[in-house]
């Protein structure tokens, strides 16, 4: 037998999982408007944010709070891109053909959460950059430039948003249908903070303080003038994500695609 007949090892399943959820995102045009709209709206909100800040003449802050607050925002890009990797297959009942190709359906799952983490860690920096470099001149010294604070605040921004893409798949597979996953998010990223702080009181404070966004704005920040430390809030950001992807587990075995 010559080298040439020698037989190759087979691949490794979740390696091909893995390159077929690739291609996949690629092969149709909602990635692509998802990061477009993630750029364009990090770039309206940090001007908008600089400008504000030299308008009513807040005190001098590190630069990068513009593209951090813009996550409020642009979070909800990365919700959407992250979904529809999974509402999609269910919506054209692709799904089935996806659990015939790879039967071990956790691997599905981690292949698609470690994809749409890979895009949105990249994205989110990326956005976090150009956000940290459109706000400079509107905040017209009334922002603190620091190389290394800023960036690892243009990394923390590109962990936060690959966190919430991962959470969204669990998510998507627990609903199955985009508007199920659409009001879970949202009530759980923007309305349930925006109430809870609204009603204000210290109950309602530590309640808000516990949840995602909150959490990831914490470790965002660095932790500064918070009620826990960076590291916590990123056990408690993997706790919402370990608990969203046992969700979608458990509904992803329990029933047919």
């Amino acid at each position: 037998m010559t080298a040439h007949d020698t037989p190759r090892p087979p691949a490794r399943p979740f390696r091909l999982a893995v390159a077929a959820e690739w291609t996949k995102l690629w092969s149709v045009r909602a990635p692509y408007l998802c990061l477009a709209a993630a750029l364009v709206a990090t770039g309206v909100f940090t001007f908008y944010y600089g400008s504000i800040a030299r308008i009513n003449d807040h005190p001098v802050q590190p630069v990068g709070h513009a593209a951090i607050s813009s996550t409020v925002l642009v979070q909800f890009a990365v919700v959407i891109l992250a979904m529809l990797t999974v509402t999609s297959e269910y919506t054209t009942t692709s799904m089935s053909a996806s659990l015939l190709w790879v039967p071990v359906r956790r691997r599905v799952q981690l292949a698609k959460a470690l994809v749409t983490a890979l895009v949105t860690f990249t994205a989110g920096t990326v956005c976090a950059a150009l956000g940290t470099a459109v706000a400079w001149d509107p905040f017209s010294g009334r922002a603190s430039f620091d190389a290394a604070e800023t960036v690892g605040q243009t990394l923390s921004v590109g962990v936060y948003y690959a966190f919430i893409a991962v959470m969204t798949v669990g998510v998507s597979f627990a609903t199955r249908h985009a508007a199920g996953t659409l009001t879970v998010l949202f009530t759980l990223l923007w309305a349930l903070p925006s109430m809870l702080v609204g009603l204000g009181g210290p109950a309602l404070f530590a309640i808000n303080d516990w949840l995602p966004h909150s959490a990831g704005g914490i470790f965002m920040r660095g932790g500064a003038g918070a009620p826990y430390g960076t590291a916590t809030a990123l056990l408690v950001l993997l706790a919402w994500t370990f608990a969203a992807h046992l969700a979608g587990l458990y509904v992803l075995r329990r029933r047919d695609a």
